[in-house]
C-alpha cells in the first residue's frame, strides 16, 4: 500500500495529527508508517533498520546499530534474513503455509524491527510492549509471516504494542567458522539483543513503556528468551519472559565441534584455493548462492549433514543451564512457560493419510518440549521465580486441516496473534472465544508480569498447584495438575513408556 493511499484512509481521523503520528523520529533517523483498511485502529510501521546492513564486509560480524538517515520509509515490511526451506513436506508446508516466510521476501539487508501500535488521538499512559522473536529451528522465519502478524490483536486490544525483530539464521547466523571469535559464532543471538536495544531507545515515541518491555519467542524464539535470560542478568531491558514450546533446555546443540561445516561450504565455493582467508573469501559469495548449494545439498540427503546452530560461547548460550539457574544466574524476571498437546507431529515424515507413528510424535513431545519446559518451571521455583505454566489443546480443522494433527507445534500461535481465521475458512465461535481469551492471558502479563496473571485466577507454579489448560475439548481454560505436567517427566526427559498429558 502507498502511503499516499495510506493517507487517504485517515480522511475521517484528524488529519494534521494523523500525518504527525504516522511520522515518528527514531535512531535511525525518521520512520513513516501507515494505517490501513483491515486494521483502521493500529499504526503499522514496518522494516526499520536497527542495525547497518550484514552485508560486504559486515557479513559475519556482530551487528552493529544503524546510523541516523534522512527518511525511512516503513510503509512496508523489510526483507526476511536468507533461508530456504526443505523439499521433504510437512505438516507446515502442506497444510498450513501461513507458518512459512512468503516466498521471495528474503535478502541479506535484514535487519530490522516492525512495529504494531495503537493507533490514538490523544496522549495516553505509556503502553506494555511485546518484543516477538521468531521461531524456526534458527533456520528459517522472519517478520512477515501471515499467522504470525499481530494487527489484529492491536485492533482488539487498543493496550499494547507488538514489536518484531529480524534476525539472521542458518549459516549467515550461526556460522560457527574456524576465522571467527567464539564470541562472533552467535550471530542471530546478538542481533536479537540490538533489536531490543532499539526497541528500548525508541519505543517511547511510538508510546509504548521502555520499563515494560517483555520478551515473546516460539520454538527457537522461545529457546534465544531463555539464551537471553542468562545472558544479560546485568542489563536486561525486558520486564517479562513469555516462552511459548522451547526453553535453554531444549536439546539443541552443534555437533560441528570441529568446525568443519563452514569449511566444506567455502571449499565448494574454491575459498580453500583463495589467497584469501576462508571468511573473507566466503563474503564474495553471494548470499543466494549460498542459500542454493545448502539448499540442494539438504534436498539430496548427502551425508554428513550440514548443521548451522547456536554454539556454547559462554556469552550468549551456556553449557550448564540448570547450575546457572539454580545459583540464581539470570534476570530472575517472571515467565510464562508452555507447550501443546501434540508439539512432536510436524517433525516427522507427513503421511496424509496415516499421520505419524505415535510412539514416535509421543517421544518428540515429551523429550523435546514438555520435559524441557517442566525442568525449566521446576529450576526457577527452586530459586523463587514465578512462572505461569500451561497446556495447549486447541484443535481447529482451520488450522489442524488434517484429523491427526491436532494441536501440534506453532498451532496456538494464530489464536494469539489473532490469525486464526485467514485461512481454510473462518475461526468457529470457540476459536474465537479460545483467541480472545489467549490474547487476555498474553496481555494481562504484559502489563504486569508480576500480579497480572493472578488477577486473572492464573496462579504461578507451585508442585501442588494446577496450570492452565487451554482450548481442550471445547473449554476456553481450565485448570491442569502441575502433577499432571510432571507425571510424564524424569528432570528434562521422558519416562519410559509415557505419555504426554492430558
Amino acid at each position: 500500500m502507498t502511503l499516499l493511499l495510506s493517507l487517504a484512509i485517515l480522511a475521517t481521523f484528524k488529519l494534521a495529527t494523523a500525518v504527525s503520528n504516522l511520522t515518528v523520529e527514531t535512531s535511525s533517523g525518521p520512520v513513516t508508517g501507515l494505517i490501513n483498511g483491515t486494521t483502521p485502529n493500529v499504526a503499522q510501521f514496518l522494516g526499520i533498520p536497527y542495525a547497518e546492513p550484514p552485508v560486504g564486509e559486515r557479513r559475519w560480524l556482530p551487528s552493529i546499530a544503524k546510523s541516523h538517515v534522512d527518511y525511512v520509509d516503513a510503509t512496508k515490511f523489510g526483507l526476511g534474513c536468507p533461508q530456504f526451506e526443505g523439499a521433504a513436506g510437512s505438516v507446515w508446508q502442506i497444510d498450513s503455509p501461513e507458518f512459512i516466510t512468503p516466498a521471495n521476501t528474503t535478502g541479506e539487508n535484514c535487519l530490522s524491527v516492525n512495529i504494531w501500535a495503537p493507533w490514538k488521538q490523544d496522549d495516553e499512559e505509556l503502553l506494555p510492549v511485546i518484543a516477538w522473536i521468531y521461531g524456526g529451528g534458527f533456520q528459517t522465519g522472519a517478520g512477515n509471516i501471515e499467522y504470525q502478524i499481530p494487527s489484529r490483536w492491536i485492533q482488539r486490544s487498543q493496550k499494547h504494542i507488538v514489536v518484531g525483530i529480524n534476525y539472521r539464521l542458518n549459516i549467515f547466523g550461526f556460522p560457527n567458522a574456524q576465522d571467527l571469535q567464539d564470541d562472533e559464532q552467535n550471530l542471530g543471538l546478538l542481533d536479537q539483543r540490538l533489536g531490543l536495544e532499539w526497541i528500548r531507545n525508541n519505543i517511547a515515541n511510538f508510546g509504548g513503556d521502555p520499563a515494560r518491555i517483555n520478551m515473546w519467542g516460539q520454538s527457537a524464539g522461545a529457546m534465544s528468551v531463555d539464551y537471553y535470560n542468562f545472558a544479560y542478568p546485568e542489563d536486561p531491558i525486558v520486564s517479562g519472559l513469555m516462552l511459548d514450546s522451547g526453553s535453554a533446555l531444549l536439546p539443541s546443540s552443534s555437533s560441528d565441534i570441529a568446525q568443519t561445516n563452514f569449511t566444506f561450504v567455502a571449499n565448494h565455493f574454491g575459498c580453500d584455493n583463495s589467497t584469501a582467508s576462508e571468511i573473507d573469501c566466503m563474503r564474495n559469495v553471494s548470499s543466494t548462492d549460498i542459500i542454493s548449494f545448502l539448499k540442494s545439498y539438504g534436498d539430496a540427503g548427502t551425508s554428513p549433514a550440514l548443521s548451522f546452530n547456536p554454539i556454547v560461547d559462554n556469552r550468549t548460550k551456556f553449557a550448564n543451564y540448570t547450575a546457572r539457574a539454580l545459583a540464581g544466574n539470570f534476570t530472575k524476571k517472571p515467565a510464562i512457560a508452555g507447550t501443546a498437546t501434540m508439539e512432536g507431529q510436524p517433525f516427522l515424515p507427513y503421511n496424509r493419510t496415516y499421520g505419524p507413528s505415535v510412539t514416535a510424535a509421543n517421544a518428540v513431545t515429551l523429550n523435546t518440549f514438555l520435559c524441557p519446559a517442566v525442568k525449566t518451571t521446576q529450576n526457577r521455583f527452586a530459586v523463587g521465580v514465578p512462572t505461569y505454566r500451561y497446556l495447549y489443546g486447541g484443535n481447529f480443522s482451520n488450522i489442524s486441516p488434517q484429523w491427526w494433527e491436532g494441536a501440534y507445534h506453532s498451532s496456538e500461535l494464530p489464536l494469539i496473534f489473532g490469525t486464526s481465521g485467514i485461512a481454510r475458512g473462518a475461526s468457529t465461535p470457540f476459536e474465537i472465544q479460545l483467541s480472545m481469551q489467549m490474547q487476555d492471558y498474553w496481555l494481562a502479563f504484559a502489563t504486569d508480569p508480576v500480579d497480572g496473571l493472578q488477577k486473572l485466577g492464573w496462579n504461578a507454579y507451585t508442585p501442588d498447584g494446577d496450570a492452565i489448560l487451554l482450548g481442550y475439548e471445547g473449554t476456553t481454560a481450565q485448570p491442569i495438575k502441575e502433577s499432571a505436567l510432571e507425571a510424564p517427566c524424569e528432570g528434562a526427559t521422558a519416562r519410559p513408556g509415557a505419555t504426554p498429558p492430558p
